[in-house]
Parts: structure tokens; C-alpha cells; sequence
């Protein structure tokens, strides 16, 4: 096996792209395939090897923090990026998976509310607070991912205030229903679009 093929590799990699969101698109891939080609004529084979090198080549976070302070941005708040005995061994594809769940929490919060008013504000609430947590969005898009969720909760309660008048009819129902599940669905969608662009 190359020892860029190595799962320990791949995790590496995989930690210092997470660590640097804040790098411009050509200078994060001008970083990772300097540690690539770092890793590749090290010659390491076995775990050993390839955890000695990783070891030379330091820290993710601190590589990290490094090409950011060469690139004169600052850091996001930090991540556990290892496990006890190297680094956390999660893919690309971990990643977002977690971003795409954080980005549909919010959504989904707000449309548990229609049947489970409880659930639902728990799921909105961790939702909300993982999404402004998370360094992989600006203000503008938690903002209006919050606005869009949050929404929800707003429409029934005026549903509820014109039910409670008797002045609601089947139209305004089905309207209500509609932006519930429409305007959610709109604000995880911004949120996903932001995490491809």
C-alpha cells in the first residue's frame, strides 16, 4: 500500500482541510498537496512509518493555524481533530454528513412542531444552536436558515390566534401549510447550497 492510501493519511488530510475553512479554495489545495507529496517521498509503509511522519509534519490544528497566519486570517474555534492514538479516522464524507444533518436540524425542528410541538422545539433548539456553533457558514446564511425555521413556530401561532377568532378557513389552511413546510425546507436548502459553493 502507497502511503498516501493509508487511512491514517486520509484522516490527516481530512483534519487540516476542516481546520481551514477560512483559507482560500487554491491556497487549502496548494497546503494539502505539499503534506500529499511531503507523505509520498517519506516512503513510509507500515503504521509506524506513517505515524512518524505524521508526527514530523505536526498537528493538524497547528498546520493549520500555521497556513492561516501565513494567509493573515485567523482561525476557527477549534475542533477535536484527533482521537488518543492518531487522527479521528473520518472521511471526507463524515464531514458532510455532519454539515448536511446541522443544515436540515433547523428544518426539521420547525416541521416536528406541526405534530409534536415538544419534540420539535428541542430539535429546533439544538438544531439553532449547532448551526451558529458552526464555522462553515457566514452570518447572513445563519440568519436566514433562523428566519426560515423559526417561521414555523410563528405561522402556527397565528393559525392558532385566527382559528381561535373562527375567522380561518380551508384556504388559509392549506396556506399555512404550504409556507410550514415550504419556507423550512427553503432555509436548509440556502444552508446546503452555501456548503457546495
Amino acid at each position: 500500500m502507497n502511503a498516501i492510501d493509508h487511512p491514517l493519511v486520509a484522516a490527516y488530510l481530512d483534519s487540516v482541510a476542516r481546520e481551514t475553512p477560512g483559507l482560500p479554495a487554491e491556497r487549502r489545495a496548494e497546503l494539502l498537496a505539499d503534506l500529499r507529496e511531503h507523505i509520498e517521498v517519506s516512503d513510509a509503509r507500515d503504521d509506524a512509518g506513517i505515524r512518524a511522519v505524521l508526527a514530523e509534519l505536526g498537528d493538524p490544528r497547528t498546520v493549520a493555524a500555521s497556513a492561516l497566519a501565513e494567509e493573515g486570517t485567523t482561525s476557527p474555534a477549534p475542533s477535536p481533530a484527533h482521537v488518543a492514538d492518531g487522527p479521528r479516522p473520518a472521511g471526507p464524507l463524515a464531514g458532510r454528513q455532519a454539515a448536511r444533518i446541522v443544515a436540515a436540524l433547523p428544518a426539521l425542528g420547525g416541521l416536528l412542531l406541526l405534530g409534536s410541538p415538544y419534540a420539535g422545539a428541542v430539535v429546533l433548539a439544538v438544531g439553532l444552536a449547532l448551526l451558529w456553533k458552526s464555522p462553515l457558514w457566514d452570518a447572513r446564511h445563519k440568519r436566514i436558515a433562523t428566519a426560515t425555521s423559526v417561521a414555523v413556530p410563528v405561522l402556527l401561532l397565528l393559525g392558532g390566534l385566527f382559528l381561535a377568532g373562527g375567522g380561518i378557513g380551508p384556504v388559509e389552511l392549506l396556506l399555512i401549510g404550504a409556507f410550514s413546510v415550504g419556507l423550512p425546507a427553503a432555509g436548509a436548502l440556502v444552508l446546503m447550497r452555501a456548503l457546495r459553493a
